[in-house]
């Protein structure tokens, strides 16, 4: 053929597959009514959504400074304060939290400064120094005073020294390190839970001026003994003081050596002097969630390499006795992925509910991915991403996040939502990663949902019952430090955090830390004239390392109890089409299948 003859070919080619393309390209999309729902979202709409979260944030904190402060939180039906139950000392779910230290200003201090309002940052500090006091004999729990209070106060703190002041000017003239001495002096009261342990893994609650109450039982929750280390890391420190670092690791690696050495899996409740595993159920919801998060975490910010190796060894024994489902998230039938409940000691699964603090995992997969990997670990991007599919397919049957739901009875078994932010913090991570309109229309339905069900007079409240939004009248500290820190910061994409979003790291309660490599050196082991091993190495060369622990095969000790790795497993093996870069981060017909799996419209199968 002459290659004019050739070009008529490919020419009348064309002429005849145009119309079927266009058409193809009608149905997928023009008539795709969960795509065009979700594909676009304008810079009008998303600079909308910067004030409205802004404005929600500020009319929390507002109500809290005018009719609650400086107790710990808001009433926000009766515009009045809450601080500890005095008259029920055994009411753990106030007591636990509230010790009288005005928490919901201590936990909104980096929020202000994150949102670029330095002027009363600067007030609230002086606030803070003013009135938070630790010399009383309030009861309170190890795990909520370290995360809510120690951590709010050294992230202000490290914004306040901060030589570049990347969040605008929030250096204060005069400061003196006192949030750094409030938060060591919070510390030391806590240390006398780390004694008389035969485990060396905390006890649960400490009197803030006498210590381990007499009362107080000998078991605790993985979660609440393991997910210290960043804050006692940090302190210590900043203090050039051992002993806060050492006593969080002991219990993190007490916890490790207590794994079934079966499945490789951890309970959520043991006993601290027998290191018998009282609770030996197994999941990613309460009790145990944030004691993977800190593995990761405490490697990012401390450096040392053991943190990578027990996250690695977690997330794939994970994967491989807690997920069911289809194989792959976007392809294939079958059930929705789904990780479940299971017995630690067998992998059998226990119950057939999930609860909302499991709907963090997704954040914790993305970090596993920004920090770590030099390319996206596609199978793990779509983990979290069908991770978080589910919980908002939840979210939009009930305007709110139950509890606990029960995936087989397709209802909630425990009905409340506190404002938790677990959804949206893994909103705001996989937006992040994708920077796909997807999550800015989950972060406004998010949004949306709680201005229409949960504001009353004086702020936010809890949803007593999410089918029929009755509402308690409790606004919990968390809400204004992370809720609508990850609400705003999801939506105000030109946030200096967002810019330089690999200098950060988010604590379990949404307080900020900076990456910095000074952190990766123990100060007092130079002073002894040891060399830390690592600590010449740039951040960029530690990561790299970390890299190729997660690429290469690991060695075999058959005396530890490692379970199968995952790269020999289903899920990390495809790549993300790049067409799905663009459209929906899940295919629809996935999405639809989560719909009706949560009930949000019938099985027309």
């Amino acid at each position: 053929m002459t290659l004019i003859e050739n070009y008529l070919v490919v020419f009348s080619l064309i002429l005849v597959l145009f119309p079927q393309i266009c058409w193809l390209y009608s149905f997928q999309h023009e008539w795709d009514p969960i795509h065009n729902k979700y594909s676009q979202f304008s810079n009008a709409e998303r600079l909308q959504m910067v004030d409205a979260s802004k404005k929600m944030f500020q009319f929390g904190y507002d109500n809290y400074l005018k009719y609650a402060f400086p107790e710990d939180e808001l009433d926000p039906i009766h515009c009045r304060g809450r601080g500890p139950d005095y008259d029920n000392p055994d009411n753990i779910n106030i007591n636990d939290v509230l010790g009288d230290y005005a928490l919901t200003l201590v936990e909104s201090l980096d929020t202000l400064a994150v949102m670029g309002n330095s002027s009363e940052f600067k007030k609230a500090v002086k606030l803070v120094i003013e009135y938070v006091s630790f010399n009383n004999n309030n009861t309170v729990q190890v795990f909520e005073a370290t995360i809510r209070v120690i951590g709010a106060l050294l992230s202000a703190h490290l914004i306040i020294i901060d030589p570049r002041q990347p969040l605008g000017d929030m250096s204060i003239p005069g400061y003196e390190n006192e949030l750094l001495q409030l938060a060591h002096d919070l510390a030391s009261r806590l240390l006398p839970a780390f004694s008389n342990t035969a485990t060396g893994i905390p006890y649960p609650r400490v009197s803030l001026s006498k210590g381990v109450p007499l009362n107080c039982i000998n078991e605790t929750c993985t979660s609440g003994a393991g997910t210290l280390v960043l804050e006692f890391g940090v302190l210590s420190r900043l203090l050039n003081d051992p002993v806060y670092d050492a006593v969080s690791r002991r219990a993190v690696a007490s916890l490790w050596s207590l794994r079934s050495n079966v499945t490789g899996l951890l309970g959520n409740v043991i006993n601290i002097q027998t290191g018998e595993w009282v609770g030996p159920m197994s999941g990613l919801g309460a009790g145990i969630d944030s004691f993977f998060e800190y593995l990761l975490k405490a490697f990012i910010m401390f450096g040392e390499k053991k943190d990578l190796e027990m996250f690695n060894e977690s997330y794939e024994t994970i994967k491989f006795h807690l997920r069911r489902g289809r194989p792959k998230c976007n392809y294939g039938a079958g059930n929705v992925p789904l990780y479940v409940n299971v017995n630690m000691k067998t992998g059998e699964t226990v119950n057939t509910w999930i609860d909302a603090l499991q709907a963090a995992w997704s954040a914790v997969q993305h970090i596993k991915i920004s920090y770590i990997s030099e390319q996206v670990l596609n199978g793990d991007m779509e983990e979290a991403i069908c991770s978080h599919a589910l919980y908002y397919a939840i979210w939009r049957r009930y305007n709110a996040l139950p509890e606990r739901y029960n995936w087989q009875l397709r209802a909630p078994d425990v009905r409340f939502y506190p404002l938790r932010p677990e959804l949206i913090e893994s909103t705001y991570f996989l937006y992040r990663a994708t920077k796909n309109p997807f999550y800015l229309h989950v972060g406004r339905d998010i949004l949306e949902s709680i201005n229409a069900h949960t504001k009353e007079r004086c702020g936010y409240c809890t949803i007593h019952d999410v089918h029929t939004k009755e509402l308690e009248d409790r606004m919990e500290s968390f809400f204004l430090s992370e809720t609508c820190k990850y609400l705003y910061l999801l939506f105000d994409t030109d946030n200096p955090v967002n810019k330089e979003f690999s200098r950060y790291i988010f604590t379990t309660e949404g307080h900020l830390f900076p990456l910095d490599m000074k952190f990766h050196k123990k100060p007092w082991v130079e002073e002894e004239g040891c060399t830390h091993k690592g600590q010449a190495r740039s951040q960029s060369l530690l990561l790299k390392q970390a890299r190729k622990e997660l690429e290469g095969p690991k060695s075999t000790n058959y005396n530890e109890p490692v379970i199968t790795d995952a790269r020999t497993n289903f899920s990390n093996c495809d790549t993300i089409d790049q067409e799905r870069r663009y459209n929906l981060p899940i295919l629809s017909r996935y999405l639809a299948q989560l719909e009706v799996a949560v009930g949000l419209r019938g099985d027309s199968s």
